[in-house]
């Protein structure tokens, strides 16, 4: 199940088609997944490879048509503008963490950008919503988020090989089971070290590398093997990239401690956000279990 970024457009009312219906409302409806890294942390602005899942949790971006210029919260407003979307009524409702390392941000930049712009493809949906999320949030992101969550499929993982540009298709075997801690630490990706010269970029270059061949590891792996490719990763993430603090690192150790979990680690950007569990059962851990879904897709209705 391989492909080079390709898939079916995604079709939205362009502005020529909103223009001609004024005094009917038209309104586009975005539904844009979480992203759950399981294993490829920081690996996408060096050619590595990721391995991704879309989660049950959802952003939902409700764009509607008027007259007199756009409406909404600013950030939201100034994004719509940077894709260059009509003028609309612009509604958010989202149960993805802010600054949780769940690509909240990239799930907001990509319902713009399919509602914005009409009969667009996942791959140009992924780059434009880098665009203008590096343009407006100033954010210095890659594409795994944005690419995870327009080409993931319900129950498959997806990984993704950033030095071939391709994506292929991983159903990830029964024992594989997930849940998320909270840190309860937020943090924006602008204030992440992605470009921290404190940290040689030879070092994340290194950690990359090593962190690619973990995810070839995985790919064969059950899950006592994953939970210490798990933990492997995080101590690359807390001791080469930096991207842990002390406290973070305390609470991993002791979720990995914990019985029936196999392996934790950091998820996202850094600093912050959820930990991923690696847990032996349903029981282990509170919370729900995490369940892959299905990618974004768009709804248009008068």
């Amino acid at each position: 199940m391989k492909t080079r970024w390709a898939s079916n457009p995604i079709h939205g009312p362009s502005y020529e088609e909103t223009t001609e219906c004024r005094g009917i409302t038209v309104k586009v409806n975005a539904s844009v997944p979480a992203r759950i890294n399981i294993i490829g942390e920081h690996t996408d602005h060096f050619g590595g490879l990721s391995l991704t899942f879309s989660s049950q949790h959802r952003l939902e971006l409700t764009a509607s048509t008027r007259e007199d210029g756009s409406r909404g919260n600013q950030t939201v407003i100034n994004l719509w503008e940077a894709s260059g979307g009509w003028s609309a009524d612009l509604d958010v409702d989202s149960n993805i963490p802010i600054g949780a390392g769940l690509s909240s941000s990239a799930a907001l930049c990509v319902a713009i950008v399919m509602c914005s712009q009409n009969n667009i493809d996942p791959m140009e949906i992924s780059l434009e919503a880098q665009r203008i999320e590096n343009q407006v949030l100033r954010s210095n992101c890659g594409l795994m988020d944005q690419i995870s969550i327009t080409h993931s499929k319900e129950g498959i993982a997806t990984l993704l090989d950033f030095s071939r540009m391709s994506i292929e298709g991983f159903r990830m075997p029964d024992d594989w089971r997930f849940k998320l801690v909270d840190t309860g630490i937020r943090r924006s990706l602008s204030e992440t070290n992605y470009s921290s010269s404190e940290v040689k970029i030879e070092t994340r270059r290194i950690h990359a590398k090593e962190e690619s061949s973990r995810v070839r590891a995985a790919l064969s792996s059950d899950a006592r093997a994953l939970g210490t490719i798990l933990n492997e990763s995080h101590a690359s993430i807390s001791d080469n990239i930096r991207a842990s603090t002390p406290e973070i690192d305390n609470m991993v150790k002791e979720i990995q401690n914990t019985a029936g979990v196999l392996g934790a680690r950091l998820m996202g950007g850094g600093f912050g956000g959820m930990i991923l569990a690696l847990i032996e059962e349903e029981d282990v851990l509170p919370g729900e279990l995490l369940v892959s879904s299905g990618s974004a897709f768009l709804q248009e209705t008068l």
